[in-house]
This record gives structure tokens, C-alpha cells and sequence, in this order.
């Protein structure tokens, strides 16, 4: 549902035409901030920086904010983390919809033995396990969901959380995945993403809560997490089970 009358995906489009943008001029992160907080206030930073990626031909990340092959979407060529330009059809390379297999491809040959044959072998598959299954972490947990934006990689001052959820309260939930083992590390991170949500998104009384996820949490991090009440550990653990067909 859309907080005004257009669509942020439209918006954006209003945005280039009410800033005049001309073939190959620079629109900056700050630029699109300042307009939305302009002429329509209500739309959070974190909404604004997805429909940002959305909307850039060249983003990889664009797949989890669902931009429409039809080429609606297709409105800017990102340079850098901050800087952007018209989308130029013509002479620009075609624009990203899906992952790429050539990827995934390279991905999947970098194979190693893992100490733990029960864990995931790419963050990505962990991630994809937990969207559809928040429940396991928290009955009644969703997924972060505005303005066709999800929380799958949502975009926190140039960087991006793994899953940003919503529990039964209406607060914001940041959850940070190690596939393999977290360390006290995670903890700077995840504070930080928290802080972030609180600060730029978040609205009064909503709160921010973390919750780390990987297949085994250190004695270091335990330790680290032990003085944040917001912050909550989880450990996870595959099974497969084999059942004979018969003939």
C-alpha cells in the first residue's frame, strides 16, 4: 500500500523530471534524500535508498527490491554508492532482472570441506531458509514489507542487512546471518544496522531488536551479547532424512 497517492516507484520518476535531469548528469544519494524529504516526508531514508537500487539497470541487489522486467523500472545506471544517472538504453548493458548464472556458477565451484557437514554452504541459502521460515525464530516474526520494498538485503548507509523483520509489536527486528561461526565482531555490525533502522526509519514508539543467527555462536560473542538485553543468539542445525521409494 502506498503512503501517497503514487507509488515511490513513481515518485521517483516525478523526482527526475522535477529536477530537470539531463542525459549523463550526476543525480547524487543526497539529491534524492532532499527531494523526498522536500515535497513528500513521510517516505522513510531506508525506502528512498532501495527504490534508488531499484530503479538502477546495473545494480545487482535490484532483484530483492522485485523491479519489473517490463522495463518500468528501468529509470537510472548506478555509478557509484552515491552517485547516479539517467539510464541510457542504447549504450548502456542491459538491465539486471535475475541473478546472473555465470555467478552462481563460480560461486558453486568454490567448494571446501566443512568442519560441520549440518551447516549451509552459502549465506545466501541460509537467508532464503529464513525468509520463508521466520516463525522459527519468533512466532508471529514477518518479513519487512513497504512500498513493494522487502527486508532481503535492505539498504542501511551503504551497506545492507541481511533480513529486516517485523514482530507481532510492530517493531523492527535486524538479523544478521554467519553461516558458519559468529564472533564478538558481529556485534559492532549488527549494533550498527540497529542504530541505523532506529535513527533514519524507525518511528516513536517503534524499537529496534537484533538477533544474530549461525550455526555456532562463539564463547566471544556469547560473552559480547551477555550486556545487550536487545540482542538475542541462535544457533541452527540441518538435518536430512532418506526415505526409500518403493517400486
Amino acid at each position: 500500500m502506498s503512503i501517497y497517492d503514487k507509488p515511490v516507484r513513481l515518485l521517483m520518476q516525478d523526482m527526475v523530471n522535477d529536477l530537470d535531469l539531463a542525459k549523463g548528469q550526476v543525480l547524487t544519494k543526497a539529491q534524492a534524500l532532499l527531494w523526498f524529504r522536500t515535497n513528500y516526508p513521510k517516505v522513510k531514508d531506508g525506502t528512498i535508498t532501495a527504490h534508488l537500487i531499484r530503479m538502477s539497470t546495473n545494480a545487482p541487489s535490484r532483484v530483492h527490491y522485485r523491479a519489473n522486467p517490463s522495463g518500468e523500472d528501468d529509470l537510472l545506471y548506478q555509478i557509484d554508492g552515491k552517485r547516479f544517472r539517467l539510464y541510457d538504453s542504447q549504450n548502456d548493458p542491459p538491465a539486471i532482472y535475475e541473478k546472473r548464472e555465470d555467478k552462481l556458477e563460480d560461486e558453486e565451484t568454490d567448494i571446501v570441506e566443512f568442519e560441520h557437514p549440518t551447516e549451509f554452504a552459502y549465506e545466501r541459502d541460509l537467508k532464503h531458509f529464513l525468509v520463508k521460515n521466520l516463525h522459527l525464530l519468533e512466532h508471529g516474526l514477518q518479513l519487512y514489507e513497504e512500498e513493494e520494498i522487502t527486508g532481503i538485503e535492505f539498504p542501511v548507509g551503504g551497506r545492507f542487512i541481511d533480513i529486516l523483520a517485523v514482530d507481532t509489536s510492530g517493531n523492527y527486528v535486524v538479523v544478521e546471518l554467519k553461516v558458519s561461526r559468529g564472533y564478538d565482531r558481529v556485534i559492532g555490525q549488527l549494533l550498527r544496522y540497529m542504530a541505523w533502522i532506529e535513527k533514519y526509519h524507525a518511528e516513536s514508539p517503534q524499537e529496534v531488536r537484533g538477533i544474530v543467527v549461525a550455526r555456532e555462536i562463539s564463547e566471544d560473542l556469547l560473552l559480547a551479547a551477555s550486556k545487550l538485553n536487545d540482542v538475542a543468539l541462535f544457533e541452527y542445525e540441518l538435518s536430512v532424512t532418506l526415505q526409500k521409494v518403493s517400486r
